[in-house]
């Protein structure tokens, strides 16, 4: 079924209002900013810039903005740990409302890639995090049942992620006393990708006994279905460990168990489609005098076929995504934008960094499928599987905010002049800087760093590489300094966990951060210290280097 994206989306009727919650009243250039952003998107400025310095509460004028203009809002950040930390803060000042995390569920990825110059294929090779999987569905979930949803979200939400419209479609509603068949709920349940498991019940299964069905959603969620006959004659919410009822319910939803769904009746089609693409790529490279790139494309198809044929699935099936949702070539993947409503709000934190990763997803992606298809590993047809490209990213998007300390050239041309935020509700100034000599440099980050355990303070200290990361942390430990490196080899909880741990201990020396990209937005620490400050000049923007170093110190009087 294809979808008619000309056609704009209605805004849906559903229940939620943003109710913002805080003892904390907008200081120093907060009100006029908060006043300015409201003013212009109302007057529908497609784009806006917000530059605050750091340390000046653009979170917390974010959050005033949403509450006062009440339309569903996606945060974009640049990275998963800075995502986690935004969605802490906006679930502070949003208690009762849907704040969700929407990251990448991939702890590790390796993606499918071919490099012709020494004729080496690489296999996709990835590691699901079931928790991350869980949080992508209560955002999308909560997105198709409430109005007050704000999404935390990384680079991920323009990436594929099945038709809406399809997902939609597939969710069962139930009501105590309705009538309902049990082989029919079954079949239901089938469609929606869940498995019969009457042994072990975990996410996306369920079990049977007689006219009793449970259920375990994509959200962790168990629910217990009592079948009087061919009536549903009661509904229960479940304990998922000890199973016991925790509260009556008089309807339920049912939500699909995968976000990518393939109606059974388009299956057939589906498959007679990618024969005949793959029947007009053999003859092409065939005629090219490419033998073997055609035999090889023609065996990896075939066998693609009959699994799919067979299981319903195969290896790399998100090649053939464009054909499961019923998109004709070139058209854009549906993404989580599109289970938004029309009048959605977008912010772009931090957008010196997040406008070039948008920008350069695509790009990225279709170098490396390019060769794949050349050297006959995949159809052509694998190209339309991509994130958005930048310019249709900005036609989802009815207006946007731009959101950072140092607005990059793309946010300046395409705004009506920017909105400061200069004056901190702190009233501190920018930090004092220090440039010491390298030598003996191991030393002196030690002796200031045991001053500040000594006052029961915090430090942040970036280092050029992972692997120095990694080398300090065991330095320091080893002289009796708490401490935890955090870079992107740590997998995406493991490394939320340690900031988070870091954010509340007394007395954390909390040692290095990523190679040559600095910790936007980790306050809370006293002393930041950057080691090998003139290689980490020449591979980083100034803009960013400032903002995201030297910020880090700006939540108390003391820091430097």
């Amino acid at each position: 079924m294809t979808t008619d994206r000309a056609n704009p989306k209605r805004v849906p009727d559903l229940p939620g209002r943003f109710q913002l919650e805080t003892d904390m009243l907008p200081q120093g250039d907060q009100p006029k900013a908060i006043d300015e952003i409201v003013r212009r998107i109302e007057k529908r400025e497609k784009y806006v810039t917000l530059l605050g310095v750091t340390g000046s509460g653009k979170t917390f004028t974010m959050a005033h903005t949403v509450a006062r203009l009440q339309r569903p809002t996606l945060v974009v950040s640049p990275n998963k740990t800075l995502a986690a930390q935004l969605v802490s803060e906006f679930r502070a000042l949003f208690p009762h409302n849907a704040v969700e995390y929407f990251v990448s569920y991939y702890d590790y990825y390796q993606p499918e890639a071919y490099v012709p110059q020494i004729d080496l294929y690489i296999e996709k090779d990835a590691t699901i995090n079931e928790e991350i999987d869980r949080l992508r569905h209560r955002a999308t979930q909560a997105l198709l049942t409430r109005r007050d949803v704000l999404i935390v979200a990384s680079v991920s939400c323009i990436y594929g992620l099945g038709s809406p419209e399809d997902y939609r479609a597939s969710v069962v509603d139930l009501a105590v006393g309705q009538s309902i068949g049990r082989q029919s709920l079954l079949e239901h349940l089938v469609r929606m990708k869940y498995q019969r498991n009457d042994m072990e019940l975990k996410r996306g299964r369920f079990r049977v006994r007689g006219g009793t069905i449970d259920v375990m959603g994509a959200g962790e969620t168990v629910h217990r279905i009592v079948l009087d006959g061919s009536t549903v004659g009661a509904i229960a919410e479940l304990d998922p460990v000890t199973q016991e009822e925790v509260r009556e319910l008089t309807q339920l939803s049912i939500f699909p168990a995968t976000h990518f769904l393939t109606v059974d009746a388009r299956v057939r089609g589906v498959l007679e489609e990618i024969q005949k693409e793959k029947e007009a790529r053999v003859r092409e490279l065939r005629q090219s005098e490419k033998i073997v790139e055609a035999q090889r494309l023609q065996g990896r198809v075939e066998y693609d076929i009959e699994m799919i044929q067979e299981t319903g699935f195969c290896s790399g099936i998100e090649n053939y995504a464009r054909y499961f949702s019923g998109r004709k070539p070139g058209e854009p993947p549906y993404t989580l934008m599109d289970f938004f409503p029309d009048d959605l709000l977008v912010f772009l934190d931090e957008s010196h960094v997040t406008v070039p990763q948008l920008q350069g997803m695509y790009k990225g992606d279709r170098s490396r499928k390019d060769n794949l298809v050349e050297f006959g590993w995949r159809l052509p047809s694998c190209r339309d599987n991509r994130p958005l490209r930048f310019p249709e990213f900005l036609a989802r998007v009815p207006e946007l905010v731009f959101v950072s300390a140092t607005p990059g050239p793309f946010e300046r041309k395409s705004s009506k002049g920017v909105v400061e935020q200069i004056i901190r509700p702190t009233g501190l100034v920018d930090p004092e800087i220090e440039v010491r000599p390298l030598k003996g440099h191991v030393a002196d980050l030690v002796e200031e760093l045991k001053v500040r355990v000594a006052r029961g303070e915090r430090a942040l200290v970036t280092t050029l590489t992972k692997a120095t990361s990694e080398e300090l942390t065991t330095y320091l430990a080893n002289l009796g300094l708490k401490v935890r490196y955090l870079h992107s080899d740590v997998e995406t909880l493991k490394r939320i966990e340690s900031f988070f741990l870091a954010c509340v201990e007394k007395g954390q020396a909390n040692g290095t951060i990523t190679s040559a990209r600095p910790a936007v937005g980790l306050a809370q620490h006293l002393l930041g210290v950057l080691m090998g400050v003139r290689v980490l000049a020449r591979v980083r923007p100034e803009r960013a280097l400032l903002d995201g170093v030297i910020g880090t110190a700006l939540t108390s009087l003391d820091g430097p």
